[in-house]
């Protein structure tokens, strides 16, 4: 395979979300992409949000906003930085879609729940109401099941070997009669 066909793969991977319901692949020259932490953190404030809709609980999430409003939209900085870096032009529209898919995987889930969402849900703004740090918000956000609709993985194509340090003047041939 071409070095430029390669690479032109690595490069879609890298600007694709995978649909993996929310699992990283770690397949290949591929990692977690940088604003993972900033994509945990918009996963929780989504389906804190969700849950605050669907059981009544407003005044709850907005006092995690409040809370965290700087950590918030520190990260949401961070997503805007990749979303511009990924996408260029189109990255507000893809921004956009990243979050109604984001909300949409997460209200589904909660449908799919029936009256048992609330009561698995509602814990979770006395959780992040005792977090002392946005460290610690970080962290929670990290270690709760929070549903994606997808991973955005980064991408890199491999080292190339060194090249040779002998000359790079053609071989002598010896034609024999």
């Amino acid at each position: 395979m071409s070095m430029s066909i390669w690479r032109a793969g690595a490069a879609a991977l890298a600007l694709m979300g995978l649909v993996n319901g929310g699992q990283a692949l770690a397949a290949g020259p591929c990692s977690p992409s940088p604003a993972h932490e900033a994509f945990d953190v918009q996963g929780l404030k989504s389906e804190l949000m969700v849950t605050a809709l669907s059981c009544g609980a407003q005044d709850k999430y907005n006092s995690f906003v409040t809370k965290f409003r700087p950590k918030l939209a520190a990260e949401e900085h961070v997503l805007n930085s990749y979303f511009n870096s990924t996408y260029g032009r189109n990255s507000q529209r893809q921004h956009d879609d990243y979050i109604t898919q984001l909300a949409n995987v997460q209200s589904e889930r909660g449908l799919k729940s029936g009256t048992a969402f609330c009561q698995q849900r509602m814990s979770m703004f006395d959780e992040v109401q005792v977090l002392e740090s946005t460290a610690d918000l970080s962290s929670y956000a990290q270690a709760k099941d929070i549903l994606q609709p997808a991973s955005y993985l980064t991408c890199t194509a491999p080292n190339r070997p060194a090249t040779s340090t002998r000359s790079r003047t053609p071989a002598r041939r010896t034609v024999r009669s």
